[in-house]
């Protein structure tokens, strides 16, 4: 018995042994597949570089970078970050994700690039359990692009058009002549105030619904002038029913100045100008009580309008009436070609002005566009021929990156 009492704590002692020796051994494998499984240190972007953005107004900084060396499983994205001195705490103002390698520092809300003020950037490459951040970079400032290069062509057609307005207001202003092609609806504005007059019955001509800063109501007040002269040469009255009150004393001054064109400012009524209603459809409704009362012969509809051109254009269609429309909307020109005689496209509603007055302030850009609709056409024709025989020069040089 006491030989066993000697021997249990020597065969304790002997099996700690063993078994610490046996866990040693197991152990070592087990942290060893830990650190082959377990999350590698991540490693920082490289080559990290913050550059003013090239072609910019100067208010926005580029920060560019390449991803970690070695395969990074984890890697979520980038972070990036910026101070104003390199000893300041950064702070953070982008996130990315893993496959994107270019930042941009425009000025939000929040974050301002001041112009000519130097920044500091870092860029941290992070994933679950952390990031890594790279030294930073700088000091970089934002400068204004005086001149892009790339805008180049822009410039250049520019330049040639201007060029060609003046060139052409010069011819004309010398009195040569210019070939503007016939415009029908034009052409048959006195054949419709001559049916009027052949019936007896007044004029009506509607500038549009929009106010005297629109562009559509500017040139129809200038073809206004030939009516209002046509109508003084054949002695019918011509009403003017308006939608703005600002365009009344410029529409009676386009009436007057028909009228003296013509040698007849006797003649001229001014209360045949007539403002009507700023609402449309009141309007509207005004108009086409003109129409039924005074029996107008010949319409004209010449400006901006919106839902109410079906609307008058086939009230005046009911009353028989010759009738001329025009106008740039083009999401009112399929009413005005079924319900009208005549009808200006788009275009051909500005063009009027220069056909009719003659004018060479007119006839020099409405020429000037000509000659810039031809050489857009030959560029077009020869950047296709080039790209069909694989040349890819002009289709480059025409592309604003």
């Amino acid at each position: 018995m006491r030989s066993m009492q000697f021997s249990m704590p020597k065969a304790c002692a002997a099996l700690c042994l063993v078994l610490s020796a046996f866990s040693g051994s197991l152990a070592e494998p087990i942290l060893g597949d830990q650190q082959a499984a377990g999350v590698r240190a991540l490693l920082p972007p490289r080559d990290v570089q913050a550059m003013d953005t090239p072609r910019d107004g100067g208010l926005s900084l580029t920060i560019r970078w390449q991803p970690p060396s070695g395969e990074e499983a984890g890697l979520l994205g980038y972070r990036i970050y910026r101070a104003d001195s390199p000893n300041w705490e950064f702070r953070l103002v982008g996130q990315v994700d893993r496959n994107t390698m270019e930042y941009q520092n425009i000025p939000n809300d929040s974050i301002k690039v001041q112009m000519g003020k130097e920044y500091y950037y870092k860029v941290a490459a992070y994933d679950s359990l952390g990031e890594a951040m790279s030294e930073a970079v700088g000091p970089v400032k934002s400068r204004p692009t005086w001149f892009d290069i790339h805008r180049l062509p822009i410039l250049v057609a520019i330049v040639l058009f201007f060029g060609s307005v003046l060139v052409f207001f010069r011819i004309t202003k010398r009195g040569k002549g210019l070939f503007i092609r016939r415009i029908a609806g034009i052409a048959a504005m006195e054949e419709a105030v001559g049916r009027a007059t052949e019936l007896g019955r007044p004029v009506l001509y509607v500038p549009g619904i929009m106010d005297v800063d629109n562009i559509q109501t500017i040139a129809s007040m200038v073809i206004l002038v030939d009516v209002a002269k046509l109508a003084a040469q054949y002695d019918v009255p011509i009403i003017v029913p308006l939608n703005r009150a600002f365009v009344v004393p410029m529409a009676e001054e386009s009436v007057r100045q028909g009228f003296l064109n013509a040698g007849r400012p006797d003649s001229y009524d001014p209360d045949n100008v007539r403002y009507l209603s700023d609402e449309q459809f009141a309007f509207t409704a005004g108009v086409n009580g003109i129409m039924v009362r005074e029996k107008t012969a010949a319409h004209f509809f010449l400006g901006a309008f919106f839902a109410e051109s079906l609307i008058l254009s086939e009230m005046g269609f009911s009353t028989g009436a010759i009738q001329i429309a025009g106008t740039a909307n083009i999401h009112q020109l399929p009413f005005f070609v079924v319900a009208c005689d005549y009808t200006l496209i788009g275009e051909e509603f500005y063009a009027a002005t220069a056909y009719i007055s003659k004018d060479p302030q007119l006839l020099g850009p409405l020429k000037g566009a000509d000659f810039m609709k031809v050489v857009i056409m030959a560029l077009l024709v020869v950047g296709s021929l080039l790209e069909l025989f694989g040349v890819h020069w002009l289709t480059g040089l025409l592309t604003l990156s």
